[in-house]
């Protein structure tokens, strides 16, 4: 499965800046496949799922070998919900509480490293083009 990249800045409310390049899952058959049978990631890297429209989300580990923290975010690029750590291999669903408009998808430990919480706010390109940006 080939994804394209692209950069993508997280600021915390710290007022700190943070930098990954991360791959895109835009088509339907990207979003299934994501970051399943991969065995390493550079530490600033990551991938960013972009849904559309917003809405509930259900994502899972089912044949993902890393651990990763996963934050979910509004159409604006505002973090709503995180989850750190998802065990590799689990099939259990972890659930966005809420409707969200994108996903990323970072190794995991990188949320706490960072400290990154609930109501950062990310851009990239994919994010702004659907503002209008």
């Amino acid at each position: 499965m080939a994804f394209d990249s692209e950069p993508l800045t997280i600021a915390s409310a710290k007022g700190q800046t943070h930098k990954f390049t991360v791959e895109l899952a835009l088509t339907p058959a990207q979003l299934e496949y994501g970051l399943m049978y991969r065995d390493k990631m550079p530490a600033d890297h990551g991938m960013l799922f972009a849904f559309g429209a917003p809405r509930p989300v259900m994502m899972w580990m089912k044949n993902t070998e890393l651990s990763l923290d996963m934050l979910f975010l509004d159409q604006n690029g505002t973090i709503t919900h995180i989850q750190e750590n998802a065990v590799p291999y689990s099939e259990s669903i972890i659930n966005s509480g809420g409707p969200v408009a994108y996903v990323i998808e970072l190794n995991g430990g990188i949320v706490r490293k960072l400290g990154l919480a609930v109501g950062d706010k990310v851009t990239s390109a994919t994010i702004s083009a659907k503002l209008g940006k």
